[in-house]
């Protein structure tokens, strides 16, 4: 009976000592994903994007408006629909936070971006206001792709960062958040109406579009460049509609006409061109430098000579030309000759 016993708590403590194992694997699988639904090997596979700095010397904060229909930006609006494996960044990203992948922060009427956790919103509660049609499966929001409104995002607001790191002496661009807008016609035929929808923020997305293609020529299909890599290399074109300032006004509220405001943005834009252009110095004066430096010393050392050369003969003939003063007083002076009469 105790050998009977005996055998019965061993074969207890061996699935213990197997079971416990197992429950430490499934909790360090559980730490290893984070919030936003990625694992830690995903991470490592494609790592998010470098952080801006918090103590750089020199920030600017750009707002731009982004045209899907114009050439430079149209890699992120087409397709439309998503082909095989092809789909444009409206419907990745609305896809990535429909799957709970990715948050989304609400669009607040002053256009400004807040991103904690009071300021994130519901996909249903988008889809909702904006009649984008669903249908509940399993507890689960599930959306065609045919549903999706793609067509009618044709406009992105985009803030970046305009910095300089003095850590390693570099400027660069960053881009900060991103918020795509629906556009809809008005039904009477009046000017079409923009509905931003939410705002992304980049560094929660990055990871993702590091494995998302698109287009990145239209003469050459072949060409293709992940979505990160489009952005990190500016690649985008928008005209500016706000800049972080202390009054916290956007250019439509102190340029009253269009040409006062694209003179505005002209201002800015020459602005930050200057300031990376002449952040090592004058170029001009850099590159005078530079070629005397790449000069032969034996040319160097001709030169020099026949510098001096025509310096001392240049010496000769104006002493040549110099009159020369006469004791007399002067050649021009008239000879007196006396005389003397014999008495």
């Amino acid at each position: 009976m105790k050998r009977i016993v005996l055998l019965i708590a061993i074969i207890f403590a061996f699935g213990a000592a197997i079971a416990q194992p197992k429950a430490r694997k499934n909790d360090t699988k559980k730490k290893s994903t984070s919030t936003s639904g990625m694992t830690l090997r995903a991470r490592e596979m494609f790592p998010t994007a470098v952080e801006m700095p918090e103590n750089v010397v020199w920030r600017r904060d750009i707002y731009r408006e982004l045209d899907l229909t114009k050439e430079a930006n149209a890699s992120l609006y087409y397709p439309v629909e998503p082909v095989g494996k092809e789909m444009n960044l409206f419907t990745y990203v609305f896809k990535l936070a429909l799957f709970g992948y990715i948050p989304v922060y609400e669009y607040r009427l002053d256009g400004s971006e807040v991103f904690n956790d009071s300021s994130k919103v519901n996909i249903k509660t988008i889809l909702d206001n904006y009649h984008i049609f669903y249908e509940m499966k399993d507890g689960k929001v599930r959306v065609d792709n045919s549903d999706i409104p793609s067509a009618e995002v044709k406009l992105y607001y985009l803030k970046e960062s305009a910095y300089f790191d003095e850590s390693n002496s570099t400027f660069r661009r960053k881009v900060q958040a991103f918020c795509p807008i629906m556009v809809r016609d008005d039904d009477f035929g009046g000017e079409p109406s923009k509905y931003p929808l939410f705002w992304v923020k980049y560094s929660d997305v990055a990871s993702y579009l590091s494995r998302q293609s698109i287009q990145a020529s239209s003469i050459n299909n072949a060409t293709t460049m992940s979505m990160e890599d489009y952005f990190t290399l500016s690649r985008y074109e928008g005209k500016i509609y706000k800049t972080n300032n202390l009054l916290g006004r956007t250019l439509a509220q102190y340029c009253p006409t269009d040409e006062a405001m694209a003179k505005e943005q002209k201002k800015i834009e020459d602005e930050l061109a200057a300031f990376q252009k002449n952040l090592y110095g004058d170029q001009a004066k850099k590159d005078s430098l530079d070629s005397i430096a790449k000069l032969d010393p034996k040319v160097m050392k001709s030169k020099k000579a026949k510098t001096s050369a025509t310096k001392t003969k240049t010496t000769k003939v104006k002493k040549a030309k110099t009159p020369k003063s006469s004791s007399s007083g002067g050649s021009g002076a008239a000879r007196v000759t006396v005389r003397r009469e014999r008495h």
